[in-house]
């Protein structure tokens, strides 16, 4: 068995990668690595977990896997049902949880399915603590440690209980979030919004937020049935959500994800805002007010080259990092920063949030184009987008890393873009593929280099 972990949760096809009996286990190994009291066999106060899913079919039988699991350890488990990601790791530090766990494949289809910890206070978990849960897991699957909980009391078990109405607090502190509007009107007012749940976890909190702001909202994407989440709807299929913009004559669409954790725009006109034309826009509010903690944002090196101008035109410094919002979020805890992202929408408000947030990106997006009255459409070209493009390879994923003949492809892509350009070739941690991204600003030489550097990439996986 391979390391579980990915660059976020564990995940795979529901029934087949990740069985009942593996959220079981994995559930059992975190207890004593997320709540080290529950090995008290019940003594004193037992742990509080809380757990959260998407609209996914598969998150009745793996939520009742990881439920018993918990239970079974000592572990006092609040249920929140459907709810984006972000309002779990919101609400394991409001209901002071030891833990949370969501039960999510963001992005990918709906076969699939993963489980994410957050620790106290609705962080992600460093490297290290997933390993330790990851190393129990192997003993007791190597009989090398417990295989199942330790025996409890009939006091020690954990109990299970609904707390569907804590939804409403991840709702009250989304808005909380927003500053009122001139003469203190609700600051979306005048706005008519398109939002696309995907079909997802968003798919009721989403559209009640954004009304409860001040908005017209029209829903799409609002109708999951467990099985058509993410199905050409939601932030990897905007082409739906554009059409429904022009055809309602909106001021802009939203688009989240399936656990709504990152979020992508439409402007009036149509056009897409991605990640980095949502972080122009909301650093230069914040620098506006001097609210910018250090005149700095943080991304990954994914971001774009035109956003990297955008920000030395504002004054604005640009610290990057490794492609993962938990290196992001890495960056700005350490250096006390309070804005930072991906170019795919995820995007962290520290100050607001301790993970990406979609429905709070949206909401202050929406919000920062409303107060300086200016339609999406010139906020978009706040930032000028250089031709990026991406072309995902799938197959197998070691073979091709260990080819030197890769390597050599790479560099010859790097000489032929030389300083008007860069490459980039990563391995995703949640899919079999190889990311290949080249960027320059003349659009045929990056569609010309990135098609011959996925070529080099196919070969080398045959």
């Amino acid at each position: 068995m391979g390391r579980i972990f990915g660059t976020d949760g564990v995940r795979g096809v529901a029934g087949v990668d990740l069985t009942a009996q593996l959220a079981l286990d994995l559930a059992v190994a975190a207890v004593p690595v997320l709540a080290p009291a529950a090995a008290a066999s019940g003594l004193g106060r037992r742990p509080v977990a809380v757990i959260g899913r998407d609209s996914r079919a598969s998150g009745d039988f793996l939520e009742a896997a990881v439920v018993a699991g918990l239970a079974s350890s000592g572990v006092d488990v609040l249920r929140l049902g459907v709810i984006p990601t972000p309002g779990v790791a919101f609400l394991t530090g409001a209901l002071n949880a030891d833990f949370g766990v969501v039960l999510s494949a963001s992005h990918n289809p709906a076969a699939d399915n993963g489980i994410k910890f957050f620790g106290r206070a609705g962080v992600k978990l460093p490297d290290e603590t997933e390993d330790a849960i990851e190393g129990r897991l192997r003993a007791g699957r190597d009989g090398g440690g417990p295989a199942t909980p330790a025996p409890l009391s009939a006091s020690g078990f954990g109990r299970v209980t609904d707390a569907y109405s804590a939804n409403e607090t991840y709702l009250d502190h989304l808005l909380a979030s927003l500053p009122l509007g001139a003469g203190g009107q609700p600051p979306l007012q005048g706005l008519r919004v398109v939002v696309d749940c995907a079909h997802g976890a968003a798919y009721s909190i989403g559209p009640r937020a954004l009304r409860r702001a001040g908005a017209e909202v029209i829903a799409i994407g609002a109708a999951p049935d467990g099985l058509n989440i993410n199905a050409g709807v939601g932030s990897t299929h905007l082409g739906t959500l554009a059409a429904a913009v022009t055809e309602h004559g909106a001021d802009a669409g939203l688009a989240f994800d399936g656990d709504a954790d990152r979020c992508l725009a439409i402007d009036g006109d149509g056009e897409q805002l991605d990640g980095d034309q949502i972080l122009t826009v909301l650093a230069a509010q914040l620098k506006r007010g001097n609210r910018l903690v250090g005149d700095t944002v943080v991304v990954t090196v994914m971001s774009n080259l035109g956003f990297h101008d955008a920000m030395r035109e504002s004054g604005i410094k640009v610290i990057e990092t490794p492609v993962g919002d938990k290196h992001v979020y890495a960056a700005m805890r350490d250096g006390g920063y309070i804005l930072g992202g991906e170019q795919s929408g995820h995007i962290i408000q520290l100050g607001h949030a301790t993970t990406g947030d979609g429905i709070l990106t949206g909401l202050h997006l929406l919000s920062a184009v409303n107060s300086i009255g200016i339609p999406v459409s010139a906020a978009r070209k706040m930032m000028t987008r250089y031709p990026q493009v991406l072309i995902n390879v799938r197959g197998n994923i070691e073979r091709a890393m260990a080819d030197p003949t890769l390597a050599e492809a790479v560099n010859v892509a790097k000489a032929t873009l030389g300083d008007a350009g860069r490459v980039l070739l990563r391995p995703s941690g949640t899919e079999p593929v190889i990311r290949v991204m080249v960027e320059t600003r003349q659009a045929d030489l990056a569609e010309q280099v990135a098609g011959q550097l996925a070529d080099a990439v196919r070969l080398a996986m045959s």
